[in-house]
């Protein structure tokens, strides 16, 4: 017997649809005004009470922005740094949780629960031994210094493993009766199986490395090596901050983030929920 549902009144689904356009409106609020605030003149931006609205599509500090630090060359330090740890994550933590769920070993499950354990390490208690090390090995102003602490994570491996573990066991019995080894099985069952998953963590991975501030600021002293997050601090002055340049700068580092995240979202969701649900 199916249940009785009473249609939803026209009052409702307005309240309903409203909520949901105020709490939107709250989100991109800041999202808007920064676009409102790109295209001021310094004037304009400068006013009390603030203007919502530009008079008029000024292009001046764009360009102002632009001149006055190398943001595109920061821009490219920090794709190259963010592409570099998301492919080295993704790969790291795709070949851990593999032997954490198909190959047999003493003491599993302890080292999975100790590997996992450092998620509960903040990063900020490594930092000295981390710079300690890359300035031992000569790394510093430099992509390795940059890249190579941040090549694996727990993170990664708890999420891989998790959806590993939701893919049918009989396919990897029939690919072993077959003959076919882990490395084959890896690389030709369980990696175009975990497209989601894979897609989740280097978005994830990504938009950590883009958004890095504090290491890139200890292990890089040229502009050469910096990145995007120095550069936006670079555009603030001790005489005179002009927040109207800063918001520019911050406009032109977020189209990237955006842009990733418009192709990476629904992926990312799809990962993230994985292994929430049994059955």
């Amino acid at each position: 017997m199916k249940a009785f549902s009473h249609p939803r009144s026209p009052f409702r689904l307005f309240s309903l649809y409203g909520l949901l356009v105020l709490l939107s409106l709250l989100v991109l609020g800041p999202l808007l005004y920064l676009l409102a605030q790109i295209f001021m003149t310094p004037d304009e931006a400068s006013q009390f009470p603030p203007k919502i609205l530009p008079s008029g599509l000024y292009t001046g500090e764009l360009k102002n922005a632009i001149d006055t630090v190398p943001i595109f060359g920061f821009i490219l330090n920090s794709f190259v740094l963010a592409v570099s740890i998301m492919i080295l994550q993704v790969l790291t933590a795709a070949l851990a949780s593999y032997a954490f769920v198909y190959i047999r070993f003493a003491g599993s499950r302890f080292w999975f629960a100790l590997f996992i354990s450092t998620m509960m390490i903040p990063w900020e208690v490594t930092i000295i031994p981390n710079y300690l090390t890359v300035k031992s090995w000569g790394w510093l102003d430099s992509f390795q210094g940059l890249i190579v602490p941040f090549a694996a994570s727990a993170f990664g491996v708890f999420l891989l493993r998790q959806f590993f573990m939701q893919l049918p066991r009989e396919l990897f019995e029939a690919a072993r009766i077959d003959g076919c080894g882990h490395f084959r099985h890896f690389m030709s069952i369980v990696l175009p199986l975990s497209g989601p998953a894979a897609a989740s963590l280097a978005v994830y991975v990504f938009l950590n490395g883009w958004n890095q501030y504090l290491w890139p600021l200890l292990v890089t002293s040229s502009d050469a090596m910096r990145t995007v997050q120095i550069g936006i601090a670079m555009l603030q002055f001790e005489e005179l901050t002009s927040w109207n340049l800063v918001l520019c700068g911050v406009a032109l580092v977020l189209v990237p983030s955006f842009a990733l995240l418009a192709l990476g979202l629904k992926p990312l969701v799809r990962g993230i929920t994985a292994g929430a649900v049994k059955g």
